[in-house]
């Protein structure tokens, strides 16, 4: 899955990651039933939890480069790097808090009331490489407060992430590189460049990182039940966004009788063969979908962009902005590849739609000032950009078998482009280093409760995500016994939880604070407004 391009809190959300055929077989990908975690690891999750729980989290300042207010606390959790062996090199993971507030915020009769401490709340923003240090920041936004009054809320940067035994496998510097090209149908020797250069980078992972091997969904899994004893808490609440909601979906499946409380937002499709290559096929079809529903909404608010009064003509602005950045990138630093990633974080979040379409209704007017500012490489972030990426490429290359013959993948995208050109072969080239990894993979597990072998759980997904299409949320809904699925109808934003639609807000409300799930297991709500055009 291709991580989300941006995690932060904006305009009160927190932000957190039928058009493909199945992969035709490729013998290097197949793979026999999953199998249950190896005795060894789970034994040793037990000694990694027990170790915890007794030495609790020692908490104090935050350090200046987490950058988070006080009265914010910080701290970090000791796990083992390899569960099969955990006496063995430790890690030590950052950790975040804010303490509960113990008082009601809502805006009725029980505001000002004191309100009963229910533990801690742990937040995981997605990814693979998502850091959820800032989560605490959320019991100031209004949609949180009643959350932050019942649940300590606790952030924390995973295996690998931030100040987390963190990973990297290339100069930082080079993402700053550009401008670069983003070729719909890519030349056979655009395509043996991109080759070249995943196989560079996967050598590079290898060679800067010895130990990546111990990068894995099941080893976060494992890490958020240390940091659960870690907190004091017997049974864990926990909220995942996006890929967060596959380390929530496998921890529940590993230990199901340490869950309370659990909420999977923007569901991750679980299913093993889905695991990751086809998943991100589904993926990139679900972007052209809602790549459209962008170009409809720009042709609607024509008189604001003056883009196009159909999303073709839209479409065909777009593509002429694209051509001329390949012969003049904006700025010296805007070209097709940086247009098209701006772009793409319209598909996450139609926060995005009115900036990204006033930038490109400047650049076609003669100001590319608004594209530049958008689009450029920000050196700042350079380094933690860097750092995201290599986590998210070792989890997933770590997790599953990929196929490891170019002619499969190019076979796969080269028809998927056909009919969804928009991010095919851009998802298709950050994931390609999978193809060549040299550390030995993992099978994905098998996903699956039995009736009451879990408490019941909450599924929050919007119709028309596209980062992880709604059919993960259906098939997570289908594995796990007891789950109540909600639905944002004709939707499309990435994180709707304790977003700007009140109906899901309700509903993450009424089940963190009082247990309680739709009837018969489903509810759905209808869309939060589209955004207005700037100056509307």
């Amino acid at each position: 899955m291709r991580a989300a391009p941006a995690l932060c809190a904006t305009a009160g959300s927190l932000i957190l990651s039928a058009l493909v055929t199945a992969p035709a077989a490729d013998a290097s990908a197949a793979a026999p039933t999953p199998p249950r975690p190896a005795a060894a690891d789970t034994a040793g999750s037990t000694v990694a939890a027990l170790r915890a729980a007794d030495a609790g989290i020692d908490w104090g300042s935050c350090p200046k480069v987490e950058d988070l207010p006080k009265p914010i606390q910080c701290g970090t959790v000791t796990v083992p790097l390899d569960y099969a062996h955990p006496m063995g090199k430790q890690i030590k993971l950052t950790v975040s808090r804010a303490k509960a507030t113990g008082k009601d915020t809502g805006e009725n009769k029980a505001k000002g009331r004191k309100v009963a401490r229910q533990g801690s709340l742990v937040f995981n923003p997605g990814g693979p490489g998502g850091n959820g240090m800032y989560f605490p920041i959320a019991g100031a936004q209004p949609e949180w407060r009643r959350i932050g009054a019942a649940y300590d809320l606790i952030g924390y940067a995973p295996r690998g992430v931030g100040r987390s035994a963190p990973l990297s496998c290339e100069d930082p510097k080079k993402r700053l590189k550009g401008p670069s090209e983003s070729p719909t149908h890519p030349t056979a020797a655009y395509k043996q460049k991109r080759i070249a250069q995943a196989k560079a980078y996967a050598r590079g992972c290898a060679e800067r990182n010895p130990e990546i091997e111990h990068y894995t969904t099941l080893n976060n899994a494992r890490d958020l039940d240390v940091l659960r004893a870690a907190l004091g808490e017997k049974k864990l609440t926990f909220l995942g966004a996006s890929y967060g909601t596959y380390i929530g979906a496998v921890y529940a499946e590993l230990f199901p009788s340490h869950v309370r409380r659990m909420v999977f937002d923007s569901a991750v499709d679980p299913s093993p063969k889905g695991i990751w290559y086809a998943n991100n096929l589904e993926q990139s079809a679900a972007f052209e979908r809602r790549w459209t529903d962008f170009k409809a909404w720009v042709a609607r608010n024509d008189k604001a962009y003056h883009l196009g009064r159909t999303p073709d003509k839209v479409q065909a602005a777009y593509e002429k902005v694209s051509a001329e950045l390949s012969r003049e990138p904006a700025g010296g630093k805007v070209g097709p590849a940086q247009l098209q990633s701006a772009f793409l974080q319209a598909g996450y979040y139609d926060d995005y739609w009115p900036l990204r379409a006033y930038a490109l209704s400047a650049y076609v007017k003669g100001d590319p000032k608004p594209l530049v500012d958008q689009a450029s490489p920000i050196p700042a972030s350079a380094k933690e950009d860097e750092n995201s990426n290599a986590v998210y490429t070792a989890v997933q290359c770590n997790d599953a078998s990929w196929p490891t013959d170019f002619r499969t993948w190019d076979r796969d995208n080269t028809e998927l482009a056909k009919r969804a050109p928009f991010e095919t072969w851009d998802n298709a080239w950050m994931n390609l280093p999978c193809a060549y990894w040299s550390t030995p993979r993992q099978q994905p597990v098998d996903v699956r409760t039995s009736p009451g072998e879990l408490p019941p759980t909450l599924i929050l997904a919007a119709e028309r995500d596209a980062a992880t299409p709604y059919k993960g949320a259906q098939e997570l809904n289908g594995r796990l016994a007891g789950s109540a699925l909600v639905t944002e109808r004709e939707a499309g934003t990435h994180g709707i939880g304790a977003g700007p639609n009140k109906c899901v807000n309700g509903r993450l409300d009424s089940y963190l604070l009082d247990g309680e799930l739709p009837d018969n297991g489903a509810a759905s709500c209808a869309p939060h407004k589209e955004p207005k055009p700037l100056g509307d």
